[in-house]
């Protein structure tokens, strides 16, 4: 059974497309999701995709996905097979093919063109410290460059040459003219182009010139026919220079941008350049390592599109920035989870039982429910003379409170008999290696007379049990803004040192023997686990931890 989704909730960019469908500014809207391939995406992306491709659904309109590649060196196709592959997981499809930003270089070029002929563009011989230094500051106006009065005619060989590959890197740009002294830093005489001899992942070497960001993203919406460019609140300050390009050339449509809040999250990292590093330095298994903030790692972790998306709505769209608590998060996958994920029994830390009054070699075929609420059907689960049970739940000295099994005290196996804890064997440090209990076999699916067990404690059967891995991921930083550091350190002194623990030498119920990756359990009193995306294979289950039953943190 899939639980419902939170209902989608009013906000101004919904409103905004509304009034423009209902004043006729549209026949259609156009919307658009374009990422840089030059990472994975994360948890912040998720608010965009479930923005653009979402109003897109909700007014019968399009969405496409655009890989905005302009920066081939730090671009690969394993990132583009990434971004799809998520989209995809999310729950939307675009429309059309998959669209690049690289699929416009020709006509990019012959814009450029248009600017340096129309006396808007100059090619510039600054070094890009030069540049720094003249483009001024927020206090100070820039200064021109003495390079910025070429004549027209100079430019245009220039640039040329520029295309024809006779210049190194970084010796010279194409920059538009705008306004040195402007308070947007943005209209600073922007770059527009740059030398960059690197192969492209789309376009071979067919160039050695590469247009910036801001000029390409406009123009490449403008062909496409975007209606709502929709970005976050960055890219505020760049609309002006957005605009100023649509104003300035012979574009075929001419879209509205329009500024969300990004999603911040606490306890987390969502910036591309500091996930890379997580992975290139190997404090990561990679870009999917579960406890990455990146789509890939959230679903190898276990959580659900249907969770993600819910948790998009909650968080809502506006334009005041903050940060969202990550428990939000947790709570959103708990809850679809809690509705939809089969019960399962998973001992982790397993203590040999031996049920010394049950005769041996009877085997009782037991029905338990795969779900309290739900109809799921049944699991069958066998009971035996011997049992394992997880070595946290006997205690020979019991703290306060401890309602679990101690010395001559009982407590009821889950969906079975109650036992008594008679004697326990202990190796030559003193450990506890094994207990010999005794069962009442009047207490099968109903309470012992005239006495009241508390405990409940989950159990497998010791031969019919698999052996399995169990990973317990956690948050991958312990502090909530894992950005600071004390004393200037890196970010990377805030990593969790817990935030991974491999067991090994599980033992599972026999139903989860052949449990399929992506495939969902709550392991009764534990939390709740996924089989793992790569590693779990069936007789070897490996399953991680994707969420424990309750807010551990927030104690």
């Amino acid at each position: 059974m899939s639980k419902p989704e939170t209902p989608a909730a009013s906000n101004f960019l919904r409103q905004i497309v509304q009034a423009d469908l209902d004043a006729g500014k549209h026949a259609k809207i156009v919307t658009r999701f374009p990422p840089e391939p030059n990472g994975y995406l994360h948890i912040g992306h998720a608010k965009s995709i479930c923005l653009n491709f979402g109003l897109a659904r909700e007014f019968g309109g399009d969405c496409h996905l655009r890989f905005d590649d302009t920066n081939p060196a730090k671009e690969d196709q394993e990132y583009i097979d990434a971004i799809e592959s998520d989209v995809k997981w999310l729950g939307f499809q675009w429309a059309g093919e998959v669209r690049y930003a690289s699929s416009y270089f020709d006509q990019l070029h012959d814009w450029a063109v248009e600017l340096i002929k129309a006396g808007k563009a100059f090619v510039c011989d600054l070094s890009p410290e030069e540049m720094r230094e003249y483009r001024g500051s927020l206090t100070e106006p820039g200064r021109n460059s003495p390079f910025r009065e070429r004549s027209v005619e100079e430019n245009l060989d220039l640039f040329a040459r520029m295309k024809a590959g006779e210049f190194p890197d970084g010796t010279r740009s194409l920059r538009a003219k705008i306004d040195m002294a402007s308070p947007n830093m943005n209209l600073r005489d922007p770059i527009l182009y740059r030398i960059r001899h690197a192969h492209h992942h789309q376009t071979g070497d067919k160039w050695c010139i590469y247009p910036s960001y801001d000029f390409t993203h406009g123009q490449s919406d403008a062909i496409e026919g975007i209606t709502h460019s929709i970005c976050t609140l960055e890219f505020e300050d760049h609309r002006p220079l957005y605009e100023w390009f649509l104003e300035n050339l012979p574009v075929p449509a001419v879209p509205r941008q329009y500024e969300f809040s990004r999603l911040n999250l606490n306890y987390t990292i969502t910036s591309k350049r500091k996930l890379k590093q997580l992975v290139d330095e190997g404090h990561v298994s990679g870009w999917d390592d579960p406890r990455m903030s990146t789509l890939s790692g959230y679903r190898r972790r276990g959580y659900t599109p249907e969770s993600i998306r819910n948790f998009c709505e909650m968080v809502g769209v506006n334009r005041a920035s903050g940060v969202v608590d990550i428990g939000m998060l947790e709570f959103s996958i708990r809850d679809h989870l809690d509705a939809t994920a089969s019960r399962a029994m998973c001992v982790l830390k397993p203590l040999k039982v031996v049920i010394t009054n049950y005769p041996e070699g009877q085997v009782e075929n037991l029905e338990l429910p795969r779900h309290p609420k739900e109809d799921m059907g049944v699991r069958a689960l066998p009971f035996a003379r011997e049992i394992y049970i997880d070595a946290s739940d006997f205690e020979e000295v019991p703290p306060a409170g401890f309602k679990r099994l101690v010395p001559g005290g009982e407590v009821r196996l889950r969906g079975s008999y109650v036992i008594r804890a008679d004697e326990a064997i202990k190796d030559a440090d003193g450990k506890v290696v094994e207990l010999r209990c005794s069962y009442d076999p009047d207490t099968l699916g109903k309470n012992p007379e005239g006495r009241k067990v508390k405990g409940v404690i989950h159990w497998v059967p010791a031969e019919a049990s698999v052996e399995c891995e169990v990973r317990l991921y956690d948050r991958l930083f312990r502090s909530p803004n894992p950005e600071k550091s004390e004393e200037g350190g890196s970010f990377l002194d805030n990593i969790n040192p817990e935030s991974l623990v491999v067991l090994s030498g599980c033992r599972a119920e026999p139903s989860l023997a052949n449990a399929q990756p992506e495939e969902r359990f709550q392991f009764e009193r534990e939390g709740y686990f996924v089989a793992d995306l790569k590693d779990s294979q069936p007789g070897k289950p490996v399953f991680n931890r994707t969420v424990t039953l309750r807010d551990s943190w927030g104690q």
